[in-house]
């Protein structure tokens, strides 16, 4: 059994600050759990805009706290996602965040996270590969 908070994860390494400025991530279970997905805490800022595509990931979000835009790229479909909202990414639609106001979400990742990833020039997530610890 594992119990760790969010709070125990603050500014360590599972504490990942996008190189844009645009977002944080709290990733509380990663690959190396063995567990088959990752779950994450992710903060968006207001008055950002961040486009992503995760074209090696199926990603659920819900989101807990704020109000933010978010668009299908492929489609030009918009929602407006408040806390008690989900959104699956299924078909690895390309999207865009625009939070109105600092917005919080927890995620779910298959495959999981190592905890190292960033978005790169596409957006998108890198496969990385991880051995299990746990």
């Amino acid at each position: 059994m594992i119990v760790r908070s969010f709070k125990d994860i603050e500014d360590t390494d599972r504490h990942v600050r996008a190189a844009t400025g645009t977002w944080e991530s709290k990733r509380i279970v990663l690959a190396k759990e063995g567990v088959g997905f990752s779950l994450h805490e992710t903060t968006v800022y207001a008055g950002t805009e961040t486009s992503m595509w995760y074209a090696n990931h199926i990603e659920a979000v819900l989101c807990t706290e704020g109000e933010t835009e978010l668009t299908n790229d492929e489609t030009g479909e918009t929602h407006l996602i408040t806390p008690g909202t989900m959104y699956l990414l299924d078909g690895h639609e390309k999207h865009t965040l625009r939070p109105k106001v600092d917005s919080k979400f927890v995620c779910v990742f298959n495959p999981p996270v190592t905890g190292r990833e960033d978005h790169d020039a596409d957006g998108v997530y890198p496969l990385l590969a991880e051995e299990a610890t746990a």
